[in-house]
């Protein structure tokens, strides 16, 4: 039997409405409620992946400006969201969740096995902790209405990405198997 993680990927103020504010990300801020709702009334984790730049020297505020500055209100997520005693939140300083976190180990002593990928962006920062869990050895479930990007083109893309290269479950929320 599978054993679940909610991952929750940058559903942080400057994602939304701030710096690198995103119109599409509206629309999956209702679903997102539903979906950690459901996940912890089943005792499934919720992890929350969110971007925690270090002002003047990360990588990624090179190509996309200051967003998600640790200790600012931007790398905050947003409230409608906001983190549940229980849940988890791993801070990155790159696109995936897993690279040089605690992600994989807090996933492993949880036990589990299979992620469903939720949050923000599809091409990018969901797509590369994808690759990072599915290298992990970890199944990929992405519910179609917990996920997108800036525009329709990078979000279908994305999500054809994740399922022709990871295998990854591409579905609607009531079709979760878990």
């Amino acid at each position: 039997m599978a054993r679940y993680a909610v991952i929750v990927v940058d559903m942080l103020n400057d994602f939304v409405t701030g710096s690198l504010g995103c119109d599409n990300a509206k629309k999956i801020v209702e679903p997102l409620q539903r979906l950690c709702d459901a996940a912890r009334e089943r005792d499934v984790p919720v992890v929350y992946a969110n971007d925690s730049h270090l002002k003047g020297i990360d990588r990624e505020l090179e190509l996309w400006g200051d967003h998600a500055v640790r200790g600012t209100e931007g790398a905050e997520v947003i409230p409608e969201l906001t983190p549940k005693e229980g849940d988890y939140i791993i801070p990155k300083r790159r696109y995936s969740g897993f690279f040089q976190t605690d992600m994989h180990i807090t996933l492993q002593e949880l036990g589990v096995d299979t992620l469903i990928v939720t949050g923000l962006h599809t091409h990018m920062c969901c797509r590369h902790t994808c690759a990072d869990g599915y290298c992990y050895g970890y199944d990929i479930v992405v519910p179609r209405e917990t996920t997108s990007s800036f525009t329709d083109e990078d979000y279908e893309a994305g999500l054809a990405y994740l399922k022709e290269v990871y295998g990854a479950n591409v579905c609607t929320l009531d079709e979760i198997p878990w």
